[in-house]
């Protein structure tokens, strides 16, 4: 006679662990890294070196002394968050502000509310805009990249990005053909493999997508998502231009230029501070495409993903609970 076994969930499990998915990230990163330390050498690895190596500690630290709980740095989720928390700051940051940072990230954006699983916003985020809003001027003085084995074209150490001579022209009351002849203003080309002011997370696009396929086909993220605020990005940047092109930059200039690329696939897709159902994901993806380009068009920061990813981050909970799945078994009215 055969027993029926009650048991509680799961009941279907897999090979995925969360220390698996971490460090899958972490090699998805690589190109996006190989990519700072050929345009920003030594300044590149320490920031990384520096920004892990805060992270994991002060995750160690809190664990043992504070919470007293089981240590979980070996999971990956603070070297993660270290990686992305670097690829979030120039390459000349001082190291006391990327530790402050690196504390803020793990000790507000993420053990705070419980460690890995419970914290509603993205704690690279957290860090970010925290390091932002109190230390503006460190946060927003740009290196000028010098490819290994190439000479520097200008003796200038530090200089605007991108989307920060854009802000300043139109400001200006420049036309969009006045500032693309700007001399400092890189070419789409070099806007497309980094070569240009920014953040480490900001240098090249290709080596970011290429990252991002690789978790897609690992079955990491859901390409719906990077893909949906995307989109948003280049419909509603595009209307604009065609209202006027002189106004309005082309919405390629939108996708190439910033962390948009860094924000929309390692950013915005984090299991913990996304929506959990797909259609979730779509309003949640389309939701920090407006608000990006809201921000970039209107507001006071020539960025604006990273606070429109914690803008959403704060509607998750709403979105999830409005999107809620039908629960397996219970009948259709």
């Amino acid at each position: 006679m055969s027993k029926l076994i009650i048991s509680g969930s799961p009941h279907v499990h897999g090979d995925e662990s969360v220390s698996k998915i971490m460090y899958t990230v972490v090699l998805a990163l690589v190109p996006a890294m190989l990519v700072s330390v050929y345009f920003f050498g030594f300044d590149a690895i320490r920031v990384l070196t520096i920004s892990v190596a805060a992270c994991v500690f002060f995750e160690w630290a809190i664990q043992k002394y504070l919470i007293k709980g089981p240590l979980t740095i070996g999971d990956g989720s603070a070297v993660v968050a270290g990686v992305l928390l670097a690829f979030n700051v120039p390459a000349n940051l001082p190291w006391w502000i990327l530790v402050i940072g690196a504390l803020v990230t793990i000790g507000v954006g993420k053990m705070s509310f419980g460690g890995l699983g419970r914290n509603p916003f993205n704690p690279a985020l957290v860090g970010r805009v925290f390091m932002l809003i109190s230390f503006p001027v460190q946060m927003t003085s740009w290196p000028i990249p010098k490819p290994l084995f190439a000479e520097r074209l200008t003796d200038a150490i530090t200089g605007p990005t991108a989307l920060g001579i854009l802000k300043e022209g139109i400001g200006a009351g420049k036309t969009i053909d006045q500032i693309m002849a700007d001399p400092h203003m890189p070419a789409y080309i070099d806007r497309l493999v980094g070569n240009m002011n920014g953040s480490l997370g900001e240098m090249s696009a290709i080596a970011l997508i290429l990252g991002g396929i690789f978790m897609i086909i690992r079955k990491v993220i859901d390409w719906q998502l990077p893909v949906a605020i995307i989109a948003t990005v280049y419909v509603f940047a595009g209307i604009f231009h065609l209202i006027d092109p002189q106004h309005y930059i082309d919405p390629a200039f939108h996708l190439f230029t910033g962390g948009l690329m860094l924000g929309a696939i390692y950013m915005a897709t984090d299991m913990v501070s996304s929506p959990m159902s797909m259609k979730g994901k779509i309003i949640y993806g389309v939701g920090i495409g407006l608000l990006t380009i809201i921000i970039r068009l209107w507001g006071a920061y020539p960025e604006g993903i990273s606070f429109a990813i914690l803008i959403m981050n704060a509607f998750t909970p709403l979105i999830n609970m409005t999107l809620k799945p039908r629960r397996f078994g219970k009948a259709t009215s």
